[in-house]
């Protein structure tokens, strides 16, 4: 994991109140294909030099740049209400074994 790294946010067209963290320049297409399917077009939220000790509203840094070392990528999922997590969380899965 680095000390920072500069990280792009991208909302889903699909799934309100998902967030995509990838390192800035990533290029989508390179990204798994179940998860872009899934996802829809991303819409650019912003950009932000990520620390570990950097709190987010869901997460934190630590957890965001693990992921994106170890897969290219963070999805933040909304809150789950009413199965809608584990139901997406499932259809990724599926695409993605």
């Amino acid at each position: 994991m680095k000390e920072r790294d500069f990280v792009s946010v991208f909302s889903s067209s699909k799934k309100k109140d998902t967030y995509l963290f990838v390192r800035r320049g990533q290029k989508w297409e390179e990204l798994p294909e179940s998860l872009r399917g899934i996802f829809g077009q991303p819409v650019h939220s912003m950009d932000l030099v990520l620390t570990p000790d950097r709190k987010l509203a869901r997460t934190t840094g630590k957890q965001v740049l693990e992921a994106i070392g170890e897969k290219d990528f963070f999805l933040q999922m909304p809150e789950e209400q009413e199965g809608y997590v584990v139901d997406f969380k499932r259809r990724l899965d599926q695409r993605n074994p």
